[in-house]
């Protein structure tokens, strides 16, 4: 069966934009600081549609009880948004008929809140395996648990065999499951089943206090507590109207590059490790432990759990400690070529990286894959550049593109983005602000209000919306982790490639599970 190819443009003709969409909505006060907008079933449709174009990509798509949100980036106006749609009859019109990205975002929609998508192509169960103690356990209505049972898709062809992997593997990993179909050994379909780490993490988050809502923030995926927790802070900042200290902006975006560069060098050297050559995983395993070490003298946390929180920053680094982060950053930028040089000219890595595990640079612009899958299939979207959020307009840096998509360029991107992270950590030692690292905030300032924030991650964007109760505390939080867009891509980039190269392919795009599942 052949690999997903990109969806068709819509046929309707429209000339709208997303934006003119929300201008025909009812606009929500306190909503900030993008737009938000109640439509109606005919301008969701629209937007369905306007999503399969070329100007606009799908951010988010959540639900509640009794409504459904879409947010979208409008990559001709450089602005982003968010529709509303209320659904009281326990139905939305389908936007993974017209966009397949959203799809599985629907499916979990109806596992957790019970609201079904009309005319979807994928109706199967996608968090709900069974176990819970109730279906549709966010809905207005839940239901008895019951045995929920899961047919994989089919494939047709002759002398076919397939080969189930995990849930539980041989490495202290997540749980996934992965259903490869093949033909002798070359993969002719991979059907991915996750969701076996769900924690219930939004339900956990309602009616929380907001520092409780940083601590789960914050463990959503554990390698990327710091750009979690700052998209959460961001979040809750806009919902309050409130803007943190300019230095505060300036040690939170310090910690996301210092684990952006910790999370990258890790995985530099374990997909080199999976190619059989553990020379480099021991190199990068060596500067990543010493950048970790470095973290932890400067903010007293190895990944800087807990440090970053709505208001500004717990930790202030001491100019000492801030040294030798700087001086690390040198001998990290001086060992980088010796890397490169060995990689590059190791003929046995070379044949196993280049060329395998193709993603089409079309499949990457219409599931809006982000971070360094994206970039390595030439879709140039980063939120520190397209959303621009403090410090960044004031950093200079480069966000580097290659357009073959296969496993050697998402390494070679990796590589160049450790570059400029160990560029932005010295301007932002070099450039901290005076002042507090902390404004006061309180339930008061965030009662009633709703806010959004979009933060690059090592793994792509990550996208928070909070909104508060008339009390102040949380009423509704959603996260959408970057693997979201980027697993469903996996399934097309084994296509055709060897099972034995799975574990190759699946490193170099190193999707979350926690973060998918939560």
């Amino acid at each position: 069966m052949p690999a997903p190819s990109p969806s068709s443009p819509p046929s309707s003709g429209s000339r709208s934009s997303l934006r003119e969409l929300l201008r025909q909505g009812a606009l929500v006060e306190r909503h900030r600081p993008w737009p938000r907008a109640v439509v109606d079933a005919s301008l969701w449709q629209t937007a369905g549609e306007l999503l399969s174009g070329e100007s606009s990509s799908l951010l988010a798509l959540w639900g509640e009880p009794s409504a459904v949100h879409l947010s979208f980036f409008d990559q001709n106006s450089g602005e982003a948004g968010v529709m509303s749609l209320p659904c009281s009859g326990g139905t939305f019109p389908s936007i993974g008929r017209l966009h397949p990205p959203a799809s599985r975002l629907e499916r979990a929609i109806r596992d957790l809140f019970g609201l079904s998508a009309q005319e979807s192509l994928d109706s199967r169960p996608w968090l709900d395996h069974g176990t819970w103690e109730a279906r549709f356990p966010l809905g207005i209505a839940p239901r008895p648990a019951e045995s929920v049972s899961y047919a994989f898709l089919p494939a047709e062809g002759e002398e076919l065999h397939q080969v189930p992997v995990g849930p539980v593997h041989a490495g202290i990993i997540e749980p996934g499951h992965f259903r490869f179909t093949a033909a002798g050994e070359t993969v002719v379909r991979l059907e991915e089943r996750l969701g076996y780490v769900h924690r219930g993490i939004e339900k956990l988050l309602l009616g929380a206090e907001i520092d409780r809502g940083a601590e789960l923030a914050g463990r959503v995926s554990g390698d990327t507590t710091a750009a979690y927790s700052t998209a959460f802070a961001l979040a809750v900042e806009a919902a309050a109207g409130l803007e943190s200290p300019p230095l505060a902006h300036w040690l939170r975006a310090l910690c996301v590059e210092i684990e952006r560069i910790a999370n990258h060098l890790g995985d530099v050297g374990a997909i080199c490790n999976d190619a059989a050559f553990p020379r480099i995983q021991a190199f990068c395993a060596l500067l990543r432990e010493k950048l970790l070490r470095a973290a932890d003298e400067c903010f007293g946390h190895r990944l800087m759990m807990d440090r970053i929180v709505p208001g500004g920053i717990r930790v202030l680094p001491q100019a000492e400690t801030l040294r030798r982060l700087r001086e690390l950053s040198k001998e990290i930028a001086l060992s980088l070529p010796e890397i490169v040089q060995v990689y590059e000219n190791t003929p046995s890595l070379q044949d196993r990286v280049v060329g395998t595990g193709r993603l089409s640079r079309e499949l990457a612009k219409e599931y809006s894959c982000g971070g360094v899958i994206g970039r390595a299939s030439g879709r140039l979207f980063d939120a520190r550049r397209n959303l621009g959020y403090p410090p960044y307009p004031n950093l200079r840096f480069s966000i580097p593109v290659l357009e073959e998509g296969d496993v050697d360029a998402r390494v070679s991107i990796r590589i160049r983005e450790i570059e400029q992270s160990l560029g932005l950590i010295e301007q932002i030692i070099d450039g901290l602000p005076e002042g507090p690292a902390n404004a006061p905030l309180s339930r008061e300032q965030a009662a009633s209000g709703e806010g959004v924030a979009l933060v690059e991650g090592f793994r792509g964007d990550i996208f928070v919306s909070v909104r508060f109760d008339e009390k102040g505390r949380i009423a509704r939080c959603h996260f959408r982790d970057p693997s979201w867009f980027q697993w469903p891509l996996l399934e097309a980039a084994i296509y055709g490639n060897i099972i034995a190269d799975f574990p190759l392919c699946n490193k170099s795009f190193n999707c979350s599970y926690a973060g998918h599942d939560l």
